[in-house]
């Protein structure tokens, strides 16, 4: 039933996209990686993972969210449904990397992740890396480039997604702050040379720090 229910409602949004904000155009499709896969992205906008999830339909996701967004029980019962786990953001614990490392070898579900956390933060945090060694799987960078509050969703400024080549961490890697270091380089610079791929004069604009 999860699985219809997750079919569903990302059809639903897939199709509101188009209809609201027009074709999106996906680059690059052909360098996802068969099976599972961690998708890392920055965050850019709230409803950027919603794009994501229906533009990779039939594929389904695991998610980490924040577990404020669960107080509401009929927002956390929805959200469960689709495969959203809260985590608490201020003492995250090591569920936040076991959980998903045994999603990845047990289910066909792929896992999502924004490695900077938050859509106001560019710092890369560590999880990403250490669960692609864990459950043997590749990294796969996507960035999105569009609408960033629904004022500019529904003026239908176009929206674009652009894939990257998969980062494959090995699983005899000592994860040490080196090399944690170069992967997370890995990741940032996949991002910038996506970017460039969709716009070379793209710069990404904090919605929350434009009237600071």
């Amino acid at each position: 039933m999860r699985r219809l229910f997750y079919s569903f409602i990302f059809s639903i949004a897939k199709g509101l996209i188009r209809i609201a904000n027009g074709k999106v155009n996906v680059m690059n499709q052909n360098r996802i990686p068969k099976g599972n896969y961690i998708l890392v992205a920055p965050h850019r906008t709230w409803f950027d993972m919603i794009y994501f999830a229906a533009i990779l339909l039939p594929k389904q996701f695991y998610f980490i969210a924040k577990k404020e967004l669960f107080k509401n029980p009929f927002m956390g019962w929805f959200l469960t449904k689709l495969n959203v786990e809260p985590v608490d953001r201020n003492n995250p614990g090591i569920s936040v990397i076991k959980r998903p490392i045994k999603v990845l070898r047990k289910t066909d579900l792929s896992v999502m992740i924004f490695p900077s956390g938050t859509r106001h933060s560019t710092k890369l945090k560590g999880g990403a890396a250490m669960i692609a060694k864990m459950s043997g799987v590749p990294l796969l960078p996507v960035v999105y480039q569009g609408p960033l509050t629904l004022k500019e969703f529904f003026c239908r400024n176009k929206a674009h997604i652009n894939f990257g080549t998969p980062i494959f961490v090995d699983k005899n890697l000592k994860l040490d702050d080196k090399n944690q270091a170069i992967v997370e380089k890995q990741m940032s610079d996949a991002f910038k040379n996506l970017d460039a791929e969709i716009n070379p004069n793209y710069v990404y604009v904090d919605e929350s720090k434009k009237h600071h």
